[in-house]
């Protein structure tokens, strides 16, 4: 199968996360077809300083493909496009809802119902706190109905210095749930050898 993933970035702050998914991925080969909410076209802007159009420009044409979130006609929605799964980073407490009761409103929410009914990896990066009964809800029936939810929670213990090894973290995660293989963005946790004997 083709190296293809489909990439939704919703209105959720954090926009960083789908940005450097998106930027790690091409780096590694993979084509990505892109979704932007409506929403998350106007934090995106807000939170780095690019329009999604000039993000787009910034990388190479031949692996990056654009869709705006209402053309259902377009590839992603079918069941027969191959790709190897999808990821939404960041994901909105409302795109959980939607994906977690199969709600398809815009072309990241059909993207991500064909993704399970074909039983493909998706990943959704939830991108919320504190969390309340009904996201605990969704959370559920989005893992029960196929998905793995990775929380933006940034762990420590490889003593992060900067932001970008903080979003690192989380992107190398979120990327290993989806494809099962190692991007090199973050050292593998090994426990100190002293007081072990």
């Amino acid at each position: 199968m083709t190296k293809r993933v489909v990439v939704g970035i919703t209105g959720a702050s954090g926009s960083i996360y789908g940005k450097r998914c998106v930027e790690v991925l091409v780096a590694n080969g993979y084509s990505v077809e892109l979704i932007f909410s409506e929403t998350g076209k106007r934090v995106f802007l807000f939170e780095t300083g690019q329009s999604p159009q000039e993000f787009v420009a910034s990388l190479p044409k031949e692996q990056v493909k654009l869709y705006e979130p209402t053309d259902l006609f377009a590839p992603p929605s079918s069941g027969s496009h191959p790709v190897k799964g999808m990821l939404v980073a960041p994901c909105s407490a409302g795109t959980l809802g939607h994906i977690a009761n199969g709600v398809a409103d815009n072309l990241i929410h059909r993207a991500a119902d064909v993704t399970l009914k074909e039983g493909r990896p998706l990943v959704l990066l939830f991108r919320e706190t504190p969390i309340n009964r009904v996201h605990a809800q969704n959370i559920l029936k989005a893992i029960e109905a196929g998905a793995k939810v990775v929380p933006a929670s940034p762990a420590f213990y490889h003593r992060p210095k900067t932001v970008e090894e903080l979003v690192d973290f989380v992107v190398e995660r979120a990327l290993r749930a989806l494809l099962n293989e190692e991007f090199g963005l973050i050292e593998n946790w090994e426990a100190p050898q002293e007081g072990r004997e």
